[in-house]
């Protein structure tokens, strides 16, 4: 949910950037057997919001990071 130059700047492991315009084309690179967390920028960022509501139409379980990747690396998490 990121834009791509931020992304490879840095991102979860084994985080997949999808862009929310993307989403549906990209579908086939999300698990369906396990959940997937969205997260973007920060707390304030509704990219994941709309993602995690275009998710759970489709009937996938997914729930939304509610802090950020700036808040994940801040607090000494590993990054990839």
């Amino acid at each position: 949910m990121r834009p791509e130059e931020e992304f490879e700047a840095g991102h979860l492991p084994e985080a997949i950037n999808i862009p929310l315009e993307q989403l549906d084309a990209m579908l086939d690179k999300l698990p369906r057997d396990r959940e997937i967390v969205a997260y973007c920028r920060g707390p304030y960022c509704v990219l994941s919001h709309e993602a995690v509501q275009r998710l759970r139409q489709l009937g996938y379980r997914v729930r939304r990071f509610e802090e950020g990747y700036p808040e994940w690396k801040a607090a000494g998490l590993p990054v990839a």
